[in-house]
């Protein structure tokens, strides 16, 4: 009796340890486009969180150090402290100081022209994640088709029912690729929304980093006049 319970306890945690390995090559043809998706996904979340860090994105920080930099030595050194700067904020203050003197529309005119351009460079690496979040479930969804058409297929050629284990071991690897789709999708589609989240936040900083500035410049106008 103890020869056949340790016998099955091995079979058991055999079939517990191959589980996820068996579901993947059960999971037919089309694991292999969901593999590429999942590849596609994690190379561009981690471009992504690299790119979209608040350091590189550019803080609060920046914006005040900008600020701080033309009320004690003027425009000009604000322009260069901008200049020497790698971060899309400074980039969008730097343009609107390059139009300090310009009308007040001119200057909010070329400030938004780069902004828009800054969040769309920033956007672009996203567009893969939305379409591998479309794409997966979609192709898990084929390949259930196509496992189920394939187990009644096999059901029809054995005459009626044929044998039921047939069929349920064809519905069930059949059902693998729907999982891994979605277990592909949801992830990625949670982390396009992070990540947008992240550019939203940036522009909210560009904005009041503009206003701020926009302050500045009239208190040194107001200086210069005097």
């Amino acid at each position: 009796m103890t020869p056949t319970l340790t016998t099955a306890a091995s079979q058991t945690s055999s079939s517990e340890l191959n589980t996820l390995y068996d579901m993947v090559t059960d999971g037919g043809p089309l694991m292999i486009p969901l593999a590429l998706c999942s590849v596609v996904a994690l190379t561009f979340a981690v471009e992504r969180w690299i790119r979209l860090r608040a350091n590189l994105l550019g803080k609060r920080a920046h914006a005040t150090r900008v600020v701080e930099a033309i009320r004690e030595g003027g425009i000009s050194d604000g322009i260069e402290i901008c200049e020497r700067g790698a971060t899309p904020l400074e980039r969008i203050l730097g343009a609107a100081l390059k139009y300090a003197h310009a009308p007040m529309l001119e200057r909010e005119k070329a400030v938004e022209d780069m902004g828009n351009r800054e969040v769309r460079r920033l956007s672009a690496n996203l567009q893969p994640l939305v379409t591998v979040a479309m794409i997966a479930p979609l192709l898990g969804l084929l390949g259930t088709v196509w496992g189920m058409i394939e187990a009644f297929s096999s059901i029809a050629v054995r005459d009626g029912l044929g044998n039921p284990e047939t069929l349920a071991s064809g519905i069930s690897q059949a059902l693998v690729t729907t999982a891994a789709g979605l277990a592909i999708a949801i992830p990625t589609q949670a982390l396009y929304y992070f990540y947008k989240s992240r550019i939203d936040g940036f522009a909210r900083r560009a904005e009041d980093g503009y206003q701020e500035l926009s302050l500045a410049l009239v208190g040194v106008s107001e200086g210069g006049a005097s």
